[in-house]
């Protein structure tokens, strides 16, 4: 397919996911199942023209004056991928499968309008809503912190040191740009690219059938090295989800002691098997009844609430999440929250840790949710971690924001990772 036919399908899935409001993934699923004569080229340059004008769909309606699908589709080719309006349209002229040309109206819009006179949620490409929260977590720098959440994410993978150095993994995966990641230790990453490029399909190696490495946002490995189990410790992953932080947390103990892996969703919890089996970790038992953990209670040495929330920390990888999030969704994942916070509390044992982790960068659930889960149980504050980052990450790499050294936020601005945040609480020993 030339660029015309590509911007039209892009175009279609655009107005697929407007009128209908549903996922990204899923529109373009279906639209490549309708359209099986596009290549894997066409279907990825497709899907980083439907992600890029996601990402920044609200400054890109304002300098076209116009939000429909055609106009973004088009503000991507020309804001964020370098075309003229004169070159596509010479390059439009024979190809019958290209949209119509943009209009008088939208070329005139975007020679003429300054982003800089845009309400600033709109220069920072976020709902309106959340621009309290975004001020609130990092005040002056709040819009630029919000433009980061709106560029292309890398592709970062984390070496299984069960069954691969980092060097190893890196070797296998030359071909693909593969580079040493920034922070992580055992962090892989392959730079993004620009306009139609493809990122590679890895997991179609045979290094990742070995069970070499798995595909983990940098961010995420972060908190799971921040969580720094020792060896033989008993280790509960309350959130468990599909193991990432599992995984990483077993390798960082080389097999030993026990990580428990919990989720109240048996559905998002189904993965793991799998990749337990093909990363060879032979210290996690799998739990998918809450009855199970009874037997330990005030037992186990750390406990990770990875919790269930908004996502804002992800905005760059899910886009179209950023435009379906509402102040109800924020409440409900509030209050989740705090009901895993108290439930996963209960199997700490006196002296150990409760480690909170979201990928969120609103203070609602971060700060907030932590201030108010100490008040409500004493027994628990909040250790200081910030002074462990060059001990496990060296002192020249980039890092989080922090206010008190004991909260930490990752965000895109700052650690070039997706946003996540962390804490870790001690519960106090018992004076009995």
């Amino acid at each position: 397919m030339r660029l015309g036919g590509r911007l039209s399908g892009a175009i279609d899935v655009l107005r697929d996911i407007e009128d209908r409001r549903r996922p990204v993934a899923d529109a373009l699923k279906d639209w490549g199942l309708a359209h099986r004569f596009a290549g894997s080229g066409d279907r990825a340059a497709i899907g980083n023209i439907v992600y890029d004008a996601l990402r920044m769909r609200l400054s890109h309606a304002f300098l076209m004056d116009d939000d429909g699908p055609a106009a973004l589709a088009y503000a991507v080719l020309i804001r964020q991928w370098g075309l003229t309006p004169e070159a596509l349209s010479a390059e439009f002229a024979d190809d019958r499968f290209a949209p119509p040309l943009l209009t008088e109206a939208n070329l005139a819009a975007l020679s003429s309008r300054n982003l800089d006179d845009a309400p600033l949620h709109v220069q920072g490409d976020i709902p309106d809503w959340t621009q309290p929260s975004f001020e609130a977590a990092f005040g002056g720098d709040w819009l630029a912190e919000a433009r980061a959440l709106a560029e292309r994410p890398t592709l970062d993978l984390r070496a299984n040191t069960l069954k691969a150095s980092r060097e190893k993994v890196g070797k296998a995966l030359d071909r693909s740009g593969a580079i040493p990641a920034p922070i992580a230790r055992n962090g892989i990453r392959i730079p993004a690219g620009e306009g139609a490029s493809r990122l590679p399909n890895v997991t179609a190696e045979l290094s990742f059938q070995k069970g070499w490495f798995e595909v983990q946002d940098e961010g995420s490995q972060i908190v799971s090295e921040l969580v720094q189990p020792p060896e033989h410790a008993q280790v509960l992953d309350f959130c468990a989800g599909g193991g990432g932080k599992t995984l990483a947390m077993a390798a960082a103990m080389n097999n030993k002691g026990q990580v428990h892996a919990y989720d109240a969703d048996r559905k998002r919890l189904a993965p793991i098997i799998e990749r337990l089996r093909r990363a060879g970790t032979r210290n996690v038992q799998v739990h998918d009844d809450a009855r199970q953990l009874d037997q330990f209670r005030e037992k186990l040495d750390v406990v990770l609430v990875d919790a269930p929330c908004t996502g804002t920390g992800t905005w760059r990888r899910r886009p179209d999440t950023k435009w379906r999030l509402t102040p109800r969704n924020l409440e409900e994942r509030v209050a989740q929250q705090q009901e895993a916070l108290g439930e996963a509390a209960a199997f700490v044992k006196p002296g150990g840790s409760l480690v909170y982790v979201t990928c969120s960068v609103l203070p609602e659930e971060n700060d907030v949710q932590i201030e108010r889960f100490c008040e409500t149980h004493p027994e628990f504050s909040p250790e200081p971690v910030l002074q462990n980052w060059n001990g496990l990450f060296g002192g020249d790499t980039r890092r989080p924001r922090s206010r008190d050294g004991k909260m930490l936020t990752l965000t895109p601005a700052s650690t070039g990772t997706d946003g996540f945040f962390f804490c870790r609480m001690r519960r106090q020993p018992s004076t009995v």
